[in-house]
């Protein structure tokens, strides 16, 4: 088990999650989705990391295994201290009061026979949290926190608006005091007017509650807006990792580089100077990804060695961490 110091709410350690695929009627395993390939990083108190990529490269099957909805096939979670990695679903469950979620979508994610009121009441009943003569003013404060007026408790999700619908998601993340909250692509669904409300939602309750987020998105303004520190995968792999402004003003692998310059410019003068870098070919199945790097099929810089060479993290000085032998 890794020593984590004080300030460290969760590290993640060579993490690897494969999904059986089986065939035929006696459902014989033919091979692994390699979702997640060999994953390591830490979340330190009060920071967000943001993690970005194309869909379908893990990202949001990185959260569910910190949260252990999936048990990992391999590596460590250690969270505050514990490698929940392989507990049981009994010693789990005394931990989970310390992480909490936002989900993607405002709509699905809410019980729509519920009150609001009583979607956020029902963790501080499971958990214990409040004495239940006080659980209807505590109830009140989370939803103060997150902008709702309180005299809304009693309607049912669909009497609210999609940004609304957002907040108590939010508040439901907030009600046990979590030390970290997995942020799901929690502005993707929403109208883009209310999206920077969320964010700055989030940025405020993070500075007056101490919350730590891992921030999983694929819009990368967004990522950059609110991130400290931003993880790039590619294909169940991290590529790249780096402070916030160092990663957009100096990134150093290839995707990375496709990515950032894929983000629309609204002056259309410095538009026309820069340029653009399309990558060829698909994003390859994680059910048969390359050998070596698995990026190497589409970049513009690959040598015959990285087919063969599996690239690890490298420091290339103030914790810029990238995976290639070309940088």
């Amino acid at each position: 088990m890794s020593i984590q110091s004080s300030d460290t709410v969760v590290e993640v350690q060579d993490l690897k999650m494969y999904f059986p695929i089986t065939r035929g009627l006696l459902r014989r395993k033919v091979g692994d989705i390699k979702s997640v390939d060999g994953v390591s990083f830490k979340i330190q108190k009060n920071e967000t990391l943001g993690l970005v990529g194309e869909s379908g490269c893990g990202k949001t099957t990185i959260g569910r295994c910190i949260l252990r909805l999936y048990k990992p096939t391999h590596g460590q979670i250690i969270f505050k201290g514990t490698d929940i990695s392989s507990l049981p679903e009994r010693k789990i469950r005394p931990l989970r009061v310390g992480m909490s979620s936002i989900f993607q979508d405002p709509y699905g994610s809410l019980n729509p026979r519920k009150t609001a009121g009583d979607i956020i009441r029902v963790p501080l009943l499971i958990h214990h949290m409040v004495a239940k003569k006080d659980i209807n003013d505590r109830v009140a404060e989370i939803f103060g926190l997150v902008g709702l007026d309180p005299n809304m408790m009693d309607r049912v999700p669909h009497e609210f608006s999609g940004g609304q619908r957002q907040r108590i998601g939010i508040a439901r993340a907030l009600a046990c005091n979590p030390a970290l909250i997995i942020c799901d692509e929690p502005i993707s669904a929403l109208d883009v007017s209310i999206q920077a409300q969320i964010i700055n939602l989030l940025e405020e309750l993070q500075e007056k509650l101490g919350l730590t987020y891992l921030f999983i998105a694929h819009d990368l303004a967004v990522v950059q807006h609110i991130s400290n520190r931003i993880a790039v995968m590619y294909l169940g792999r991290i590529v790249e990792i780096a402070n916030s402004e160092e990663l957009y003003s100096k990134p150093l692998h290839p995707y990375t580089q496709a990515l950032l310059s894929a983000i629309p410019i609204p002056d259309p003068e410095l538009d026309k100077k820069r340029s653009r870098i399309i990558l060829k070919g698909e994003v390859p199945s994680p059910a048969n990804p390359p050998a070596g790097c698995h990026f190497h099929p589409r970049c513009l810089y690959a040598t015959e060695e990285c087919q063969k060479t599996h690239p690890e993290l490298r420091d290339f000085g103030n914790d810029h961490m990238v995976a290639c032998i070309q940088a």
